[in-house]
């Protein structure tokens, strides 16, 4: 809810080297759908975000648009780091909540 806008120009503008075509954006929002959608019925967790922002890649990838490398590497980047920094989060939090509460 609050960086939503960072997000939208990111995944809009910023991952290839072209700007975003409608027939792109209508392809990775497919994608992103059917991706989230079939996930879901799974029962597998999924962030919304770095499926589109995957699509997106596929996109101009496919239309050999190229991709801004420095992009695609804080975005991989993120989702490297998002679960162990998670872990390590919550581990800490546990511990202190734990010990205000006893």
């Amino acid at each position: 809810m609050v960086g939503w806008k960072r997000i939208v120009v990111t995944v809009g503008e910023k991952i290839g080297k072209e700007h975003l075509t409608y027939a792109q954006g209508a392809s990775a929002e497919l994608v992103a759908m059917s991706t989230i959608g079939i996930s879901a019925g799974l029962g597998l967790p999924v962030s919304t975000t770095h499926v589109l922002s995957s699509g997106v890649a596929g996109t101009m990838v496919a239309q050999r648009a190229g991709l801004q490398a420095a992009t695609v590497v804080k975005i991989a980047s993120a989702w490297v780091l998002t679960l162990p920094a998670s872990m390590l989060l919550a581990g800490v939090l546990f511990l202190v909540f734990r010990a205000m509460l006893c």
